[in-house]
């Protein structure tokens, strides 16, 4: 769903909201359909604030993943990240898990057995990158990045995390396989946040509280994102606390067909992987039994522009 945007913005977008059990909710911003991609960034997942009482936790079980990156950040609580290649790790808020699929991964995500007897709340992002098309065949690869080695901007009541890529002359030390960036902002009320047009394509997501766009009209509030005219001037001034997710980047190099956890810039690639998936042939995560099954049919997966 979108609003009417004003001068300076593109799309106004509100995400499309799912309940996937016990009141936890997934809101999916990336893609819609007045906007396929935001960068490389071609989903956009915020998931929780949910709260689970003891014996409660989440459960993904192994699936496949080709052609992209996915990258987790956590606000609250923890996830426990197991795949393919051999990897193990637990991310907690303000620290980053970056996997790469390339050629294909399985990864599965669920909550520890000490954190789920005792009960906790989850609230966090997931995005999924694209890769370029001259790298969507890499190997597949993961990068657990702690939250002290992520830089940070703060000052006239900016608190930024650089979580991905560059921005305001930082860099973040997570792989990046193209032009982008990624950053966690919190504002105090009244400050103002320039995000410069040093990246094409630039948006801003709603995390708390409200924004308004100096000489723009409107306010901007929790869950929308905001998606910014390439070379607009854009500062942002925090009515009340305010936080906000940053992302964009280098446009895709291309169409991305998506069908599932499968992405590639070739049709009958994402039709491979699927017959693979069905006839056993990707990788089994260490110590899982479980898997999601392929949903049907396969047959037309989804051919998103570029955008």
């Amino acid at each position: 769903m979108t609003v009417r945007p004003a001068a300076g913005i593109d799309h106004i977008l509100l995400p499309a909201v799912r309940d996937i059990g016990g009141g936890f909710q997934v809101r999916r911003s990336l893609p819609s359909a007045m906007r396929r991609s935001v960068g490389p960034f071609i989903f956009l997942d915020s998931f929780g604030p949910v709260t689970f009482t003891a014996g409660e936790g989440m459960d993904t079980r192994p699936h496949p993943h080709i052609g992209l990156s996915t990258l987790s950040y956590l606000i609250e609580g923890e996830i426990v990240h197991r795949d393919s290649e051999g990897f193990v790790q637990t991310i907690k808020p303000g620290a980053v898990n970056l996997m790469t699929a390339g050629r294909g991964i399985v990864h599965s995500e669920r909550t520890a057995p000490a954190t789920r007897s005792a009960g906790h709340r989850l609230f966090g992002f997931q995005s999924w990158i694209a890769l370029p098309a001259q790298h969507e065949e890499t190997d597949p690869g993961f990068q657990h990045v702690a939250a002290d080695t992520l830089p940070r901007i703060e000052g006239e009541g900016i608190d930024l995390r650089l979580i991905a890529g560059s921005l305001l002359g930082r860099r973040a030390p997570t792989n990046a396989f193209s032009d982008l960036f990624n950053a966690d902002v919190v504002l105090q009320a009244g400050a103002r946040l320039r995000i410069d047009a040093e990246h094409v394509e630039r948006a801003a997501y709603v995390i708390d509280g409200a924004v308004e766009v100096v000489s723009e009209d409107g306010l901007f509030r929790k869950d929308q994102l905001i998606v910014f005219q390439p070379g607009a001037e854009i500062v942002l001034r925090a009515v009340g606390p305010a936080r906000l997710m940053l992302l964009g980047g280098e446009p895709l190099d291309g169409r991305r067909h998506i069908h599932w956890n499968f992405v590639s810039s070739r049709r009958e690639r994402i039709e491979q992987a699927a017959q693979d998936w069905r006839e056993g042939r990707f990788p089994v995560v260490p110590g899982e039994t479980e898997f999601i099954p392929l949903p049907e049919p396969t047959s037309k997966p989804a051919a998103p522009r570029a955008a």
